[in-house]
């Protein structure tokens, strides 16, 4: 099926999500007995009004004006939930409630919870101007970076086709805070993320197809923007976005065991985030030159065996980062795709750039996986300078078989501007590196480039 075909069967997909949200039934949940006291469980009252609404075919259930605590909430078919102005869902802080939102995979129940919960549905939405609150920062969250799985989002749709998620503030996930897997046909719209209370507070992730995201905010702890490929992601466009992360900003990573296709992100503005509870990373990454930054402004990685084919990154305005692209092959696990893992035709445009840090701009494989069709263009850099002649003697481990980040390549790279090393067929054209200090590593520095080509 050509692309044209599949957007014309996605719009009618999505014209009939919003065709049964407004000619079915409408249910306020104060009728089924929801009380606005930030104290009551209203999960069973809520879940009610979801029921019955799915029921009769399709509709509206609303939450007014008001604090309503629940617990986790199961979105059905047809359904659109939808917060006015000045509702707010809080979280229950009790983790023993959300064991029911566990989903089941491949027949054992997964890791992953959620406030707002939906399998193998079809035509939800979720819409604002209303706020869900996860109240992530709670003690009952205080369970430690390793244990996810007693920390629950706030939205999680699994294998759902026609999504739409609009208008909505989410706020102080105990986890990531949005994960769309295994769905088709997901549009996220004018969403407004603010997490900074817990660990893993990714601001969207998305492993699905079909997927648009546009005219968002996320302010957020982790990765702001990251795509996942557990299964694979493609024909996914984000733009016209606000990323304020401190972890990496734009991120295709880091589980690829399938990988991501035809992936389109542009419109970007990418900045530190608004508070930094956990990462400090100042004061553990020597020549750090901000105490609050972006890790990566743009990452894309493949570690896991997975693919990485056609993705195009445009005009994107960052500052505040430590690297500003970072491009990653690795073996942290082994592939199991035929033709083993790749990374082909990745095109980087249109980027201004201001890093406070000594670890420049990389792209690197690993020997014998090599990430191929490279271009970058248009692009201007502004570093903080101050490199030594010393650090272009610092080898740089290879680090292959482990999480990808660019500080494991060290805290300094060998090249000012851009380190390419396992890379084949790497252009290069209107590429420009500033500083503010005068910086004694070269510009760029290759090693193992196969046709490097710069214009």
């Amino acid at each position: 099926m050509d692309r044209l075909m599949k957007t014309a069967l996605l719009f009618v997909t999505l014209l009939s999500l919003f065709s049964a949200c407004s000619s079915g039934r409408s249910i306020v949940i104060t009728s089924t007995g929801a009380k606005a006291d930030a104290q009551t469980d209203n999960a069973p009252a809520i879940q009610k009004a979801i029921d019955k609404v799915s029921a009769s075919g399709g509709g509206t259930v609303t939450v007014p004006a008001g604090d309503f605590l629940t617990g986790p909430i199961e979105l059905k078919s047809g359904v659109e939930l939808h917060l006015e102005m000045g509702a707010r869902l809080l979280g229950i802080a009790d983790r023993t409630a959300y064991e029911k939102a566990h989903m089941m995979l491949d027949g054992e129940r997964s890791v992953f919870s959620s406030l707002i919960y939906a399998q193998g549905q079809e035509n939800i939405a979720i819409s604002g101007p209303g706020t869900i609150d996860g109240q992530g920062g709670d003690p009952a969250f205080d369970v430690g970076k390793e244990d996810p799985g007693d920390r629950p989002m706030i939205i999680l749709f699994r294998d759902c086709k026609g999504v739409a998620v609009s208008d909505v503030r989410l706020r102080n996930s105990a986890h990531w805070v949005q994960y769309y897997t295994g769905c088709e046909g997901v549009r996220v719209n004018g969403v407004d993320v603010y997490s900074h209370t817990n660990y893993n507070n990714d601001g969207i992730d998305i492993e699905s197809k079909d997927v648009v995201v546009s005219d968002c905010i996320f302010d957020c702890e982790d990765d702001a923007i990251c795509l996942k490929g557990l299964t694979m992601c493609e024909d996914v466009s984000v733009s016209n976005c606000v990323a304020a992360s401190n972890c990496n900003a734009i991120k295709l990573g880091t589980a690829s065991i399938a990988g991501y296709r035809n992936i389109s992100v542009s419109n970007i503005s990418v900045r530190s985030a608004s508070e930094d509870n956990f990462r400090h990373w100042s004061t553990k990454i020597k020549g750090v030159t901000s105490p609050v930054t972006v890790i990566s402004g743009i990452a894309v990685e493949v570690v896991d065996g997975g693919i990485c084919e056609n993705v195009n990154i445009s005009n994107v305005s960052m500052r505040d980062v430590q690297t500003p692209i970072f491009i990653r092959m690795g073996r942290r696990n082994e592939s199991r795709l035929p033709g083993g893992s790749r990374m082909k035709g990745i095109s980087i445009s249109g980027v201004t750039a201001i890093s406070e840090s000594m670890m420049s701009s990389s792209i690197t494989g690993v020997p014998g996986l090599y990430p191929e069709d490279i271009h970058l263009s248009d692009i201007v850099i502004t570093a903080p300078g101050g490199g030594t002649a010393d650090m272009v003697k610092i080898p740089v481990p290879e680090e292959e078989f482990s999480y990808p980040e660019n500080r494991k390549l060290g805290h300094s790279l060998p090249a000012s501007g851009l380190y390419v090393r396992h890379a084949k067929n790497v252009y290069l054209s209107n590429v420009a590196f500033n500083f503010r200090k005068p910086d004694a590593r070269p510009l760029i520095v290759t090693d193992d480039c196969t046709n490097l080509v710069q214009q």
